[in-house]
């Protein structure tokens, strides 16, 4: 019997509702330890986690059974409830909705890994919206800035 191989890295970057700054450092290790076993239960393998007051990067690899729509939902929606259920904000925690989602090779593991570890310096030079808009000029995704993400700051 034939079986299934392949090499899938997808990095997902998502933000609070109102991108206000709801994820504390006090909550984000357990946070983390959440929505890894979230991936892990969905079949696919979690290699760097970093979840920034306003937003979250997760970078997978990914199985080709899995509809990449579904597992976003998935994971947005048990970690809204798990924020929701732990009260660590005030009434319901919502991510926005939508999201960016995006592959990379194998070569490059290594740098994407190190480049989600060490959001906390990085966005001391940018912010979430300057890196959010590099990401959809890099990868030459086509958007409209009215369905991009609700910013607070046009800055």
């Amino acid at each position: 019997m034939a079986n299934t191989f392949s090499q899938i890295y997808l990095q997902f970057v998502f933000a609070v509702q109102g991108q206000q700054n709801l994820i504390v450092k006090e909550h984000k290790e357990e946070l983390h330890k959440y929505m890894t076993s979230l991936v892990q239960a969905r079949k696919a393998k979690l290699l760097a986690i970093h979840c920034m007051p306003d937003h979250a990067h997760l970078f997978v690899g990914f199985k080709p059974s899995v509809l990449i729509s579904d597992f976003v939902k998935e994971i947005k929606v048990s970690s809204n409830q798990f924020i929701t259920n732990k009260k660590w904000v005030n009434g319901v925690f919502n991510w926005q909705e939508g999201y960016g989602v995006f592959s990379y090779g194998h070569s490059q593991i290594d740098s994407v890994c190190k480049y989600i570890i060490n959001q906390e310096a990085h966005h001391k030079r940018k912010t979430f919206k300057q890196e959010y808009h590099e990401f959809l000029e890099k990868f030459a995704v086509a958007y409209d800035e009215q369905y991009v993400f609700e910013w607070i700051n046009d800055a």
